[in-house]
């Protein structure tokens, strides 16, 4: 069968396969709904029902799939609505949790949407009602209808910080033209690395370019000034050190680590930023069921001198919790989830330290870890023990721990570039859908 042929026929059975399990589909959509998963207000959006109007005018599509994607979009919509304040801005998440973050942080006048499910119709309908004239699409999503209907609709799609692991090359390697056709529907492929521009390269798309990552063109996380003015009298004599971004499994870890460190630095507090915060009330249960003193911010615990653990599961926060502590450990890098963002505690001059699981940041940590921005435990698997050597070595040692907070810092200064060669490949793009000078953006 011609290579043509046969990835027809695989996005065709694609098709029809989730046409037949649409009702299965609708259930479990349903129960994602039931347990919180999908805001229950607009559930519609999920299956391409618009939940505002569009406006008139040239309208621009901007898809992040999760919270990192959806915060690291937010310089490039300021930078195109500073450029162009003729255009309308669209964007996209399919999370709660990304929803709401963007909901406090969008600029006045751009709309949020979730994304639709990757069925024919629910894509057709979003489609159908947006017309968007372009869509920027941040690092990995892969959707076949979504992409596929793009296309047909001949609309120009660009990749931007894309993406691509070690692990999801080697899959997605194995579906030979299947991928290649998927990568087509983009009319322009940005890699955030150069480790990723040669994945997509060897993928098919040979024109890819690697301008540098987009995570390096945001400010600095928030933080509330009232917030950090209330915490840091409670903290400031007290040794101190903060787990962010934390998956299931590394919170044990964290909390027997703390044990041992405690020994060393009493008074020790720990605290942990759960990477999905709704799981904070069961990690207290758990936490404390190993004798320890837990604080939980989402049920507003004060920190007393007995605090062990302050469980800090609210959104929105972690720029207070870095200005908090010197010392921060990287969640997903102590069990494998391939690690979370560095670049934001780096921006906020932390001493970092991570473990051995950093697949989702390589070239960001190789790079760290040459210029002395950051420390990796390299024991593998990392163990609580390692965890609390690693960390007390930066407790013990007041000089360096300030040093490793200014080189990350100055490293991330010195890649804060990025957002104006990734506007240079957008521009032509962007020149081709033409000015409305009758149009400008709201304030």
């Amino acid at each position: 069968m011609p290579r043509s042929l046969l990835t027809s026929t695989v996005f065709a059975l694609y098709r029809a396969a989730g046409c037949l399990a649409a009702p299965l589909i609708t259930r479990l959509m349903k129960k994602r709904r039931a347990r919180g998963k999908e805001d229950t207000t607009r559930f519609g959006e999920r299956f391409g029902h618009a939940g505002a109007p569009r406006p008139d005018g040239n309208l621009v599509w901007i898809h992040g799939s999760s919270v990192g994607e959806a915060v690291s979009a937010l310089p490039l919509i300021e930078r195109l609505l500073s450029e162009r304040p003729d255009l309308w801005i669209l964007v996209t998440t399919g999370t709660v949790t990304s929803a709401g973050i963007m909901g406090d942080r969008l600029p006045k006048g751009v709309i949020h949407q979730f994304l639709p499910i990757d069925s024919l119709p629910a894509v057709r309908r979003f489609f159908d009602h947006w017309r968007p004239q372009a869509g920027l699409v941040i690092e990995s999503e892969f959707w076949p209808n979504l992409l596929l209907e793009a296309r047909s609709r001949g609309i120009p799609l660009h990749l931007i910080n894309g993406r691509m692991s070690p692990k999801s090359f080697k899959n997605w390697r194995r579906t030979g033209p299947v991928f290649r056709r998927l990568l087509e529907s983009f009319s322009s492929v940005q890699a955030q690395s150069p480790e990723d521009q040669a994945h997509f390269q060897a993928l098919g798309r040979t024109d890819c370019t690697s301008p540098g990552n987009l995570k390096f063109a945001a400010p600095p996380l928030d933080a509330d000034p009232a917030i950090v003015r209330e915490f840091r009298p409670l903290l400031e004599h007290r040794p101190r050190w903060l787990l962010y971004s934390s998956h299931p499994g590394e919170e044990r870890m964290t909390a027997e680590a703390h044990r041992e460190i405690a020994t060393h630095h009493p008074g020790l507090l720990t605290m942990i930023a759960p990477r999905h915060p709704e799981r904070g009330p069961g990690l207290a249960k758990e936490l404390r069921g190993m004798g320890l003193n837990v604080a939980l911010r989402s049920a507003g615990d004060p920190i007393t001198p007995d605090t062990e653990i302050y469980l800090a599961d609210t959104l929105g926060e972690l720029g207070v919790w870095f200005r908090l502590n010197d010392v921060v450990t990287i969640g997903g890098t102590l069990i494998p989830k391939g690690g979370q963002n560095p670049i934001e505690a780096a921006k906020l001059d932390c001493a970092i330290l991570c473990g051995p699981y950093t697949g989702n940041f390589l070239r960001i940590v190789g790079d760290m870890i040459k210029a002395g921005a950051l420390r990796r435990i390299e024991e593998t698997p990392p163990s609580a023990h390692g965890l609390a050597s690693a960390v007390s070595a930066l407790l013990n040692d007041p000089a360096a721990r300030a040093e490793l907070s200014r080189s990350a810092g100055t490293y991330a200064e010195t890649q804060s570039e990025v957002l104006a060669r990734i506007m240079a490949l957008l521009t032509p793009a962007l020149n081709r859908l033409g000015r409305n000078e009758s149009q400008t953006h709201p304030d």
